[in-house]
């Protein structure tokens, strides 16, 4: 019986999506770097072969290169980050969080908006890359 260790997920919670994506890319990296199908395969014994071990060798680099490289705009050490503040709600054991000064920190929302945008084009990025992983399944042996 063999068992999947997903190496590019930490502990804890993860959502299902997250984790079927994470899963179908680790069996990915498993067959390129423990069964070395580089070696063993004629990839060139024919045109789908051919185009077969490019999309592996496409998607492999772009999972453990290109995708664990991918930059938040809130990276950027130099922005300002809004403290978190919460005041008294009178009359009450609650609190509610004061809302920062926009202007103050106009390039951190700035930054925020951009990086929301960016979380779409990287799902959209990971769900095209899945299809293309999806596709070459039939590849995936030894």
């Amino acid at each position: 019986m063999k068992y999947l260790k997903i190496h590019t997920l930490e502990k804890g919670w993860r959502d299902r999506d997250s984790i079927m994506l994470h899963a179908t890319f680790q069996i990915l990296v498993d067959f390129v770097e423990l069964e070395k199908p580089g070696e063993i395969v004629d990839w060139n014994s024919d045109d789908s072969h051919k185009r077969a071990w490019k999309e592996i060798c496409d998607l492999y680099d772009w999972w453990t290169k290109s995708r664990p490289n991918r930059k938040s705009p809130l990276d950027d050490k130099r922005l300002k980050v809004p403290p978190i503040i919460f005041e008294d709600i009178p009359d009450s054991d609650c609190k509610r969080m004061v809302e920062p000064d926009k202007k103050k920190y106009a390039a951190y929302y700035k930054a925020l908006e951009k990086e929301q945008q960016q979380e779409i084009k990287f799902h959209e990025e990971d769900q095209q890359n899945l299809h293309r992983l999806i596709e070459i399944r039939p590849y995936l042996w030894t």
